[in-house]
């Protein structure tokens, strides 16, 4: 079992932060401009592990029932990439998303490029992708389709704010 590495970000001076609070109020605003904008989804898929969250508050507030996740791996570190985004283990069934209109979600469209690999992917599969992220970076080589927020900065999100929980010592 991979062990998920925890970015720490408490030497950077700078940084944006996403509280519990601002992130439900960020999936509620993005569902709206989602829903004024006419494109209705019928697949949510979270870009994994990121994405899980906001995806699932996004089915909800869209009242998507079908969700799947794609599991994409690129950062290691704070300042740390790997070369390029690598798909993992599971894949997703292309049998039942041909032909579907998907919202792809993501926390971030960083560099971007994990986006792009997963839209380029579903398009290739038959599939209408569209894709939300909370916060884009001007960097981003996919300008994503739904952005809340656009920011340059480290983002610390409250889901992986802290790192991984371990067992109390008896």
């Amino acid at each position: 079992m991979a062990q998920a590495f925890h970015a720490d970000s408490s030497d950077l001076a700078s940084k944006e932060v996403l509280t519990w609070d601002t992130f439900g109020q960020s999936s509620r605003e993005l569902a709206q401009q989602i829903v004024d904008s006419g494109y209705t989804p019928e697949i949510v898929i979270a870009v994994a592990r990121g994405g899980l969250l906001p995806a699932g508050a996004l089915s909800y507030a869209l009242g998507v029932k079908l969700a799947d996740a794609i599991n994409v791996e690129f950062y290691t570190d704070v300042h740390e990439t790997l070369p390029d985004p690598v798909l993992l283990a599971p894949m997703l069934d292309v049998d039942a998303i041909r032909g579907k209109r998907l919202l792809v979600v993501d926390d971030v469209a960083d560099s971007g490029r994990t986006l792009a690999l997963v839209l380029d992917l579903l398009r290739g599969m038959g599939a209408e992708a569209r894709s939300a992220v909370i916060y884009a970076k001007s960097a981003s080589v996919v300008d994503p389709d739904f952005v809340w927020r656009r920011t340059d900065e480290w983002i610390v999100f409250p889901w992986s704010a802290l790192p991984p929980v371990t067992a109390n010592e008896h």
